[in-house]
């Protein structure tokens, strides 16, 4: 889970007529918010694969690895 505490730390960069034009975060708080992006990526597929499978695999349009294990 994200600890969004790393982010105390975050900066902006003000452009010219003072308003803000990009952020600066610490390497550590960005690695943490890429897993965390990442981790939510993993949970939305599950969530969308997981109601196929509940399907059972004909309904899902699954098929059987031995009537297609001689194509590899």
């Amino acid at each position: 889970m994200f600890d969004p505490n790393l982010l105390e730390n975050v900066r902006y960069v003000i452009d010219s007529k003072g308003k803000k034009a990009a952020v600066q975060v610490d390497v550590k708080a960005w690695d943490a918010l890429l897993a965390y992006l990442e981790d939510l990526e993993d949970q939305a597929l599950i969530k969308d694969k997981l109601a196929r499978i509940r399907k059972g695999p004909h309904a899902s349009g699954s098929v059987l690895w031995d009537d297609v294990s001689q194509e590899w």
